[in-house]
């Protein structure tokens, strides 16, 4: 009677932890996933080494917004920027200020250094189902004005949402 509870309690263990590994799975590949910050490019919102979690799901119900920090997925690594154009969007870079359809868009999140750094641009239009990145560092990132052209809206895989390490960065990244 008591080998037969010990066997019957370890096949629960076994069904509890083939039930979480199967949830963590499911959740790894579609809801959340971990990256992690290669480079100056994001300077001071996301610092080299840093990992943070994004959020799979969110571009599946919702499109990129501005001002987004994205995870973008390219064949040989995934980059790290914010979302500054939208589809049909015009931006412009003049006199370290950026303009969107116009409108100086107030980047709260640069440092003064990263505005002042940021050279002149445009005016250029974002087709349908691109989006226009950067880097808040503004002066050294790879970015659509340099190296990573646009975005098209399939290569967008996440939403940075929080700074899980190192542990003393524990924070939102919106």
């Amino acid at each position: 009677m008591a080998k037969e509870k010990k066997k019957n309690e370890l096949i629960e263990w076994i069904k509890a932890i083939f039930v979480a590994i199967l949830l963590a799975l499911f959740l790894r590949s579609f809801i959340f996933a971990t990256s992690i910050v290669e480079g100056e490019s994001m300077e001071p919102t996301l610092e080299d080494g840093e990992r943070v979690i994004f959020n799979k799901f969110i571009y599946i119900i919702n499109e990129p917004a501005r001002g987004d920090i994205v995870i973008i997925e390219r064949p040989f690594k995934n980059y790290v920027k914010r979302v500054i154009g939208l589809p049909g969007d015009t931006i412009e870079v003049k006199d370290h200020t950026l303009y969107v359809n116009k409108k100086v868009f107030n980047q709260d999140f640069l440092t003064e250094e990263a505005l002042n750094r940021t050279g002149n641009f445009g005016p250029f239009e974002i087709p349908e189902e691109s989006y226009f990145v950067m880097g808040d560092n503004r002066a050294i990132s790879k970015d659509s004005r340099n190296g990573l052209g646009l975005i098209d809206r399939e290569d967008i895989i996440g939403r940075s949402e929080f700074i899980i390490y190192p542990f003393s960065e524990w924070e939102t990244t919106r």
